[in-house]
């Protein structure tokens, strides 16, 4: 053809796969997570046949992460976020470390080195907000307080990663790695704690400059655009100011304060939340929800490489008992811990027994700085896969036991 259609070839082979593979899927009495995970292996370059632009396919599944995340923001406020902050907060970075010093010692006893056992154990730490989400959705559990607390420890999980993604690159050196693919110099590096401190307050404070920006600013500019594009009685128009809001926020946020795209429009949502338009701005980004969340599972399974299961199953199963037995049950014991009953225990801890797209990007940047070998990230997207096409059935076994117990 005249002109380049990858975008084009790649959005209608991700759609078109993950609808065949999702009525699949729902008529076999699985979840449609299941087909999309089996559409991106369809169309990833480890199967023949038509493949899918690698470096597209993530791109367009985090404008569903955003979106999706802009949506649970506009159902929060800021009250329902900090009440469950003495849960959240410490809650997630226990589960954080606990997950990472298991993943971490799993790697060391395959004998490989510190610094990727320290990545690899993080990238299994933290939790995908896609299936998250789409879980508690499912449930009807969203607006619920065990809703609001898993919510709430997402937030947590997203900013601690937003430090580590940028502590990595200050720790290559002494980890045994080399920073020199992204553009660090080692003279930087090498100095030592005020380097590393230096990165951390400066991380923060841009954290903290975007929340205020968006909680004195944002709270009243974005509800007063919505309330100008709606009076002019547009449909269209209010859909384009919709998703402006979303996505213009999610990117500045990543742009100018480093902040995640999710966790952007996670609080672009909650500040429109206090708008009475709230409600119509979620109905009118639902639809590229779902169609951009479905190509989220493609792109996860466009990276599964089916090799791995020969080559090295018996470290896959290693990584799924940790991702789906270990994190689960310190995120249980955690939640029972601050006094919190079963139901919401076991609700918490089967939400976190998966692994996503932030346990990607931790790979890559491992393996950009020589931290993580190749084998690594194909055990992440192994333990991603898995975890997530079982998750529904975890979220079943809770069901059952909840409704055997009648727990509370």
């Amino acid at each position: 053809m005249p002109h380049d259609v990858a975008l084009i070839s790649t959005v209608a082979a991700g759609l078109g796969y993950s609808l065949l593979g999702g009525f699949v899927a729902a008529r076999l009495g699985l979840s449609p997570i299941v087909g999309y995970l089996l559409a991106g292996m369809a169309v990833g370059p480890f199967t023949p046949g038509f493949v899918a632009d690698k470096h597209l396919a993530p791109q367009l599944a985090e404008i569903g992460v955003i979106l999706l995340m802009f949506g649970v923001g506009l159902h929060f406020s800021l009250r329902d976020l900090l009440a469950v902050r003495r849960i959240a907060v410490p809650g997630a970075i226990l589960q954080i470390i606990a997950a990472t010093v298991m993943g971490g010692a799993l790697a060391l006893y395959w004998r490989w080195s510190p610094g990727a056992a320290l990545v690899f154990g993080l990238a299994l730490s933290v939790a995908s907000t896609v299936v998250l989400l789409r879980a508690l959705e499912g449930r009807g559990s969203l607006a619920t307080p065990e809703g609001h607390i898993a919510v709430g420890w997402l937030v947590v999980e997203d900013l601690v990663t937003v430090i580590v993604l940028v502590l990595l690159p200050a720790l290559a050196v002494p980890l045994g790695g080399t920073p020199h693919d992204i553009g660090l110099d080692i003279g930087d590096v090498e100095s030592g704690h005020a380097t590393i401190l230096w990165s951390i307050g400066l991380t923060l404070a841009k954290v903290v400059a975007f929340l205020l920006i968006m909680l004195v600013l944002g709270a009243r500019l974005l509800p007063w655009l919505l309330d100008q594009v709606a009076r002019t009685g547009s449909r269209e128009l209010f859909t384009l100011a919709t998703l402006a809001a979303a996505l213009g926020v999610a990117v500045a946020a990543a742009e100018l304060f480093g902040v995640s795209f999710a966790l952007g429009a996670f609080f672009a949502g909650i500040v429109i939340n206090a708008s009475d338009l709230s409600r119509r701005a979620q109905e009118e980004a639902r639809p590229l929800q779902d169609a951009f969340g479905a190509l989220f599972f493609v792109s996860v399974g466009m990276l599964f490489d089916p090799r791995i299961l020969i080559d090295t199953p018996v470290q896959v199963a290693e990584v799924l008992a940790i991702v789906m037995l270990g994190k689960s049950l310190i995120a249980f014991l955690t939640v029972r811990a601050f006094g919190h009953g079963k139901r919401t225990a076991l609700t918490i801890s089967a939400s976190l027994a998966q692994v996503g797209e932030f346990s990607f990007i931790l790979a890559v940047l491992g393996e950009n700085l020589g931290l993580l070998p190749a084998q690594g990230e194909g055990l992440i997207v192994a333990g991603a896969l898995f975890s997530i096409a079982l998750n529904p059935v975890v979220f079943g076994a809770v069901d059952r036991v909840l409704a055997g117990k009648g727990a509370r």
